[in-house]
């Protein structure tokens, strides 16, 4: 049950969401193009970021590009 937590975890890094032109899911009312988001936690394929709705949310890595 450690996901319950991240929300209150440190932020990693900082990632910008670069499209939210999903396949599969719809994304795009949960995503804005351009905007920063917070990494709570990170796998290979996944960023757990605070998406628009103020929530924790698994994405996928292709949506985003790392803020240096």
């Amino acid at each position: 049950m450690m996901h319950l937590k991240w929300e209150n975890n440190e932020t990693i890094k900082q990632i910008e969401c670069v499209h939210a032109n999903a396949k599969k899911f719809m994304v795009d009312n949960k995503l804005t193009p351009g905007k920063i988001y917070d990494v709570k936690n990170e796998t290979d394929e996944f960023y757990f970021i605070k998406d628009n709705s103020n929530r924790i949310g698994g994405y996928l890595k292709e949506y985003f590009k790392e803020v240096k």
